[in-house]
């Protein structure tokens, strides 16, 4: 079987698909199967699995979803600008996703046999906000939602959210762990944009469409260079009896001092 690895660079093939993820490649310690796809005007695809569930997320373009009978036409300029557009089902459901200009999707699945209403995530109901303002230097600035996590459906195995850092920022920080396995997928409003992604003492340089496999319990901050906006998709498995909840956000204890300083 493929070597485990931390951190990958991103391809779509002739097809549109780009793999990050699956449960037997290189990063399967996610026990996430996560995937782009870049979709043209008037392609309908299919998605849905017995035994996963399944949250489909709109990064730009118009679609029209299609889930349990009903229809729904949104739209999403980029992820620059608006909120995002999720479509999450439990397993033994599909949904088809019809593009109505080109259009990139994230797609994320994990295993789960609990059954679950079907939701359509609006921006409304994951509105991104402020953290770490006037906080660290005020250098750790950030925007941030979360689309699902356990409070918002304790049914599901997983958590989804984004995040907005400004220019030259730092992200995840303070330095923090948890033991369940988090995915990190980058992009910067430029295409030459760049940033540093932490996983405990390894450095990797994060590009555009690159990504990180964050094992439990590794430390994991985030910077962007100075002139680049970084997106990331944050996306974390729970654990069996031990959900990822936002109380249980670890920092590094040799970091706490930062939070009571003064700069």
């Amino acid at each position: 079987m493929e070597e485990k690895k931390l951190f990958g660079y991103g391809k779509f093939d002739d097809k549109g698909e780009m793999i990050l993820s699956t449960y037997d490649n290189a990063y399967r310690d996610m026990m996430m199967d996560c995937r782009v796809y870049r979709i043209p005007a008037g392609e309908t695809r299919e998605f849905g699995r017995d035994g996963e569930e399944c949250a489909v997320m709109l990064f730009c373009g118009k679609v029209t979803f299609g889930w349990d009978g009903k229809t729904e036409t949104v739209y999403r300029k980029d992820i620059w600008t608006d909120g995002p557009y999720c479509l999450h089902i439990c397993g033994g459901k599909k949904m088809t996703v019809k593009a109505e200009s080109d259009i990139e999707i994230w797609v994320q699945y994990t295993h789960n046999d609990a059954e679950f209403d079907s939701k359509l995530y609006r921006p409304e109901d994951a509105p991104f906000k402020y953290s770490a303002i006037n906080k660290y230097g005020n250098c750790a600035k950030r925007r941030v939602n979360t689309i699902i996590d356990h409070d918002i459906n304790p049914k599901s195995n997983f958590v989804l959210g984004e995040i907005i850092n400004d220019r030259g920022n730092w992200s995840g920080y303070l330095p923090h762990r948890h033991p369940q396995p988090e995915l990190y997928f980058f992009r910067f409003d430029r295409p030459e944009g760049f940033g540093a992604s932490f996983q405990s003492d390894d450095v990797f340089v994060s590009k555009d469409y690159s990504f990180s496999a964050i094992k439990g319990g590794n430390l994991h901050p985030q910077a962007v260079a100075p002139g680049y906006q970084m997106y990331t998709v944050w996306a974390i498995r729970h654990i069996d009896g031990n959900p990822w909840l936002q109380t249980d956000r670890c920092v590094d204890e040799r970091y706490l001092w930062l939070d009571d300083a003064e700069f």
